[in-house]
């Protein structure tokens, strides 16, 4: 057996992004606002223009997005991404594995927030090889875009207790599904950390042995088309850890 190859540094995941140009009730072209409930997310923009819309304790915010651009945030934090134009975004992602399993949650309105079928209902894509193809998909990924566009409304209007509201109902929402993000937690991040610790003691000591299993690893495109996904059409690239 041999070693494995390592994830991408700190247990990240790696994405390209490009930004739904479909006009929102508000007139705004953009994606779904959402949070995630335990992962932060970072942005390196590279091409075009728009704004990150945001939603915390300290109130709603627009952050203007360029070329060059680098804006990260925390989880719990309601974002946004509107494009103006041409908006493309290489997304760096916290905790790879998590998002995909269901750390992001959408701000739907809160009567479906409070009802687990419902909001897997609403949050719940087509196939793409099912009746309509990829237009059932895109028909269906900008109506999933309008219901949380629609609770974010209330969510501006209602103020911090309805943001503690929909923190209460997001947490609701993944309790059953967190126990089993550990694993991939540990196997994604811990690890890296723990071995980063190993070394430091090594290093401490004079032992730089570990160096000896340098090595180079190229992450493949995981999906060839560009999915649809909460905030655009995105591709992302396999760089998780894989063991020997």
């Amino acid at each position: 057996m041999g070693a494995g190859r390592p994830g991408f540094p700190g247990g990240t995941a790696v994405s390209h992004l490009t930004v739904y140009d479909w006009p929102g009730t508000d007139g705004l072209a953009g994606g779904s606002p959402h949070l995630h409930t335990a992962s932060g997310e970072g942005y390196v923009v590279v091409g075009g223009s728009g704004r990150l819309q945001t939603l915390s304790r300290d109130g709603a915010a627009d952050h203007p997005l360029a070329a060059g651009t680098v804006l990260w945030f925390t989880p719990g934090t309601v974002h946004r991404l509107v494009n103006d134009g041409g908006l493309q975004i290489v997304v760096v992602m916290q905790n790879a594995g998590l998002p995909e399993a269901g750390d992001a949650v959408f701000t739907f309105p809160d009567d479906v927030l409070a009802d687990p079928d419902r909001y897997a209902a609403a949050a719940a894509l087509p196939g793409g090889d099912g009746d309509g193809g990829e237009d059932a998909v895109a028909t269906a990924a900008r109506r999933r875009r309008d219901l949380a566009l629609e609770g974010y409304a209330e969510l501006r209007a209602g103020g911090p207790a309805a943001l503690d509201r929909l923190h209460a109902r997001a947490g609701a929402l993944v309790a059953a599904k967190a126990a089993g993000w550990r694993a991939t937690w540990e196997q994604a991040v811990l690890a890296g950390v723990d071995e980063t610790g190993r070394a430091l003691t090594a290093l401490a000591r004079g032992d730089a042995s570990h160096l000896a299993g340098a090595s180079v690893h190229v992450g493949e495109r995981r999906e060839q088309p560009y999915r649809y996904g909460m905030c655009g059409r995105l591709r992302t690239w396999d760089v998780a850890a894989l063991t020997g």
